[in-house]
């Protein structure tokens, strides 16, 4: 996971839309499952092709990235990874991304002594979107918000004035 600054103030509370549709799933597509959360890659990825100028690609040294370790990757899959395309982060807890496409890429390129790897991000709400199951979805906005309650500033009490008679 990498942390970012998250700009400005904590990131707001996401609000539960009751007409939410899931994103769906067709044959071939690629689908990044974390326990209830399972998000379309490819239709995110198809996303920040169409809207480039807002998700740029940008360089992550490999440093910077996790190493969970490879031992469950294919092999093949591995030694064939295209290192020309960007991997992707997403905003998975406020200021925290995951690596959600590309741990072939990233063994590779660890494998291969590689500079920093092309990278794009998407923060949330952006990837709410590409949640494929009504349930994932409103347990993902009870996770968001509960980080969003953990990450904010303790209430102050508030300071009683004296009354001047």
């Amino acid at each position: 996971m990498l942390d970012a600054q998250v700009e400005g103030s904590l990131r707001p509370k996401l609000k539960l839309d009751k007409t939410f549709q899931p994103c769906p799933v067709e044959g071939g597509e690629e689908v990044y499952r974390n326990g209830i959360f399972h998000f379309n890659i490819s239709r995110i990825l198809a996303h920040l092709d169409a809207h480039a100028s807002g998700f740029p690609v940008k360089f992550v040294a490999l440093a910077d990235i996790p190493n969970y370790g490879d031992s469950n990757l294919d092999e093949d899959t591995i030694r064939s990874a295209d290192l020309s395309r960007p991997v992707l982060f997403a905003e998975i807890a406020p200021g925290r991304y995951n690596l959600i496409d590309g741990n072939h890429r990233v063994a590779k390129a660890r494998r291969d002594g590689a500079p920093p790897i092309a990278a794009r991000s998407i923060g949330c709400p952006h990837h709410v979107a590409f949640l494929t199951t009504s349930l994932g979805y409103e347990k993902y906005v009870e996770y968001w918000n509960s980080k969003i309650e953990e990450l904010s500033p303790a209430k102050a009490p508030r300071k009683r004035r004296k009354r001047v008679a």
